[in-house]
């Protein structure tokens, strides 16, 4: 009941304007993204768990754990406002200020977060500058322009957008996001904006989002590492009229929508990983419980060992079970299978007869799916991770530089 759209964005629904531009904070990349909707939105977000948090975060986390309506979002890329202390939580207040003036709008109506170098002070001559540009930029197309300004290392922007047919019409959901290392949940080294032209109340909306956040942002895994700047943010402008009723079919279909765009930006995440050539699936069944799927799904995802394997197209299934039985899940590994896509690489009591040139082969594709079977219940669960490369380290031995 939903419909991608090409070259969607946050400003492929109704009521929503943004933009992207360069500022000076990066040398020479876009680094200031501004998203303003026509109408107050209900707001819903979701946070790293790091204890260490930037300090816009803590501003934005407290504003929407409030409950009110926002009118924009504020994001800039290349100087993460994180561990910078008072002088950084004064900055961040004083530039959520400063772009609410020039919008005309109350102060606690902006979102506002920023991502890129930990424990630098916000050049905010240069950020006040951009804001007094980005804000007569914005437009109805920007979406993309948004997407290109929030990334880091990200090689690829990352926008998508949905239309979705509901029992009394049409509404859209669109999404940016970046992340490219620093990515495991909970939140995984990212940032989203969602936007939907829906009317949600803010209990519903949350309840959307988290469970939406919970079948994607918080399955992927690049590096096992987690953010101090990590957030998710869902927006709902209800300039389409049409609303969204708890416990209806409705709700049950902007949730496989929401899910469908989530699970499309978590992906790419993937896909985009530092030094990544290979979007691998993790696939865990026959657990006792959906639970321990995930910690094993989980475990297997976070394995250098695996990864290295991965990116060296070797068969190595010694690697997986080994992290499967290291994941604290009680099992019996004589039962445990393991398939490369449908090839199978470990049958049930340590049969691994299978062709090392075909398994090469198989493991050199730029989609694979790791498939564990504990033969042990119904429980399942599916992660998205990518391999280790020696880009990766280049990358992050010189991300200052």
């Amino acid at each position: 009941m939903f419909t991608f759209l090409e070259n969607g964005s946050i400003t492929s629904v109704n009521g929503f304007k943004a933009t992207g531009i360069h500022s000076g904070i990066k040398r020479k990349r876009k680094d200031l993204a501004l998203i303003v909707s026509d109408k107050p939105c209900n707001v819903a977000g979701t946070f790293t768990l790091n204890k260490v948090k930037a300090a816009p975060l803590l501003v934005s986390q407290e504003l929407i754990n409030k409950g009110g309506k926002v009118k924009a979002v504020l994001i800039n890329s290349g100087n993460a406002n994180a561990c910078t202390g008072d002088r950084g939580l004064n900055d961040a207040l004083e530039s959520q200020k400063y772009c609410a003036d020039k919008l005309g709008i109350n102060q606690d109506e902006v979102v506002i977060s920023s991502t890129g170098v930990i424990g630098e002070y916000m050049p905010m001559h240069i950020l006040k500058t951009g804001i007094d540009t980005i804000v007569t930029q914005l437009s109805d197309d920007g979406g993309i322009k948004a997407a290109k300004a929030i990334m880091t290392t990200d090689l690829i922007e990352k926008a998508f957008a949905v239309k979705v047919q509901l029992s009394s019409g049409e509404i859209t959901i669109g999404g940016i996001a970046k992340g490219s290392g620093m990515i495991m949940p909970n939140m995984a080294t990212m940032l989203s904006f969602i936007t939907t032209d829906a009317e949600i109340d803010n209990i519903l909306i949350k309840k959307q989002l988290l469970k939406s956040v919970q079948n994607s942002f918080n399955k992927i895994s690049v590096d096992g590492d987690t953010s101090t700047n990590d957030m998710v943010v869902l927006m709902a402008n209800g300039v389409s009229k049409i609303k969204i009723e708890a416990e209806s079919e409705d709700e049950e279909l902007f949730l496989e929508a929401l899910q469908a765009i989530t699970i499309e930006m978590a992906k790419i995440i993937v896909v985009d990983g530092e030094g990544a050539s290979k979007l691998v699936t993790v696939a865990v069944t026959g657990c006792n419980n959906d639970e321990e799927a995930n910690i094993i799904a989980k475990t297997i995802s976070n394995s250098p060992l695996v990864k290295t394997a991965i990116y060296g197209s070797d068969a190595n299934w010694g690697r997986i079970l080994a992290a499967v039985g290291r994941s604290g899940v009680e099992l019996d590994p004589s039962k445990v299978e393991i398939k490369f896509d449908d090839m199978l690489i470990l049958g049930k009591d340590y049969d691994h007869n299978f062709d090392e040139e075909e398994a090469t082969t198989l493991l050199s594709k730029e989609e694979i799916t790791i498939s564990v079977n504990l033969n042990s219940g119904t429980g399942y669960s599916t992660w998205w991770t990518c391999e280790f490369t020696e880009k990766y380290i280049e990358i992050n031995a010189s991300y200052r530089t």
